[in-house]
């Protein structure tokens, strides 16, 4: 290959990159969600790409001008431990004469999948979700607004700091969470089934895993639970213990127990 030739295929290749990235920041230029997303927030987000991202199904990285990794999986993997860790911190504050115990049962209260999709759905972050459905197959799932909120709770971090996302989160709880009532849920479903099962006679209830999907990092179970022969519900969880717990909640339900 003569010089000229590795000249012009070099240029050729940065002219590519270059054109790829003018459409990107086109696309992202035009999306109308970010003016949405300043007014839940509070503030214009700094890097707008990474919002998208984390607003972004996987479903949508099928097309061609996406990269496998630009959904919103990676950014929900340090969202949950960043919640977690400021959903302690405000607890500690809250309740500064509570044990050790009602503390890690409030805050899992406050950081389960239903409580975060329905934040989702009060800020309005439901409608600014972005993905692809082509086979019918994807849907805004409890499981899915969950997830996007701990995603964006994500970027607030990455790009504002630990100190403006603790605020963001003091205020959505403060505004949208009721904490009497909350501590107030029993959501030991497993605890209730299997009192519900001694109580009338029958087999104890017995849970198995039918599937997993995802990435190492961002595994999804899902927990089928019967009792004797018969199979009573089903759940899914990012771990196996919150599959349980779904799949007991949902066979309390078909058994009509309060």
């Amino acid at each position: 290959m003569s010089w000229i030739t590795r000249f012009l295929s070099g240029f050729n290749s940065k002219k590519t990159a270059y054109n790829t990235h003018l459409k990107k920041k086109e696309l992202y230029s035009n999306d109308h969600r970010l003016e949405e997303l300043s007014q839940i927030l509070g503030f214009v987000p700094s890097d707008a790409t990474l919002y998208q991202k984390a607003l972004r199904h996987r479903s949508s990285t099928s097309l061609e001008k996406y990269e496998s990794y630009d959904s919103y999986e990676r950014l929900e993997f340090l969202g949950d431990a960043v919640l977690d860790l400021i959903s302690a911190e405000l607890l500690f504050q809250k309740y500064p004469e509570e044990d050790e115990g009602f503390l890690t049962k409030t805050r899992a209260k406050m950081v389960r999948g239903e409580t975060l999709s329905n934040l989702s759905k009060d800020l309005g972050i439901e409608s600014l979700l972005e993905f692809t459905d082509t086979k019918g197959g994807v849907t805004k799932s409890k499981g899915i607004l969950a997830d996007i909120f701990e995603s964006m709770i994500a970027a607030i971090y990455i790009t504002e700091g630990y100190k403006v996302t603790f605020e963001f989160v003091r205020k959505v709880y403060d505004e949208h969470l009721n904490f009497d009532d909350l501590s107030q849920i029993n959501d030991n479903f497993k605890s209730t089934l299997l009192e519900y099962a001694q109580a009338n006679k029958m087999s104890l209830p017995e849970y198995r895993v039918v599937d997993e999907k995802g990435p190492g990092h961002n595994r999804t179970f899902k927990v089928e639970v019967s009792i004797g022969t018969e199979i009573f519900g089903n759940g899914t969880g990012k771990s196996k213990k919150k599959a349980e717990q779904e799949a007991a909640r949902n066979a309390l339900q078909i058994l009509d127990v309060d």
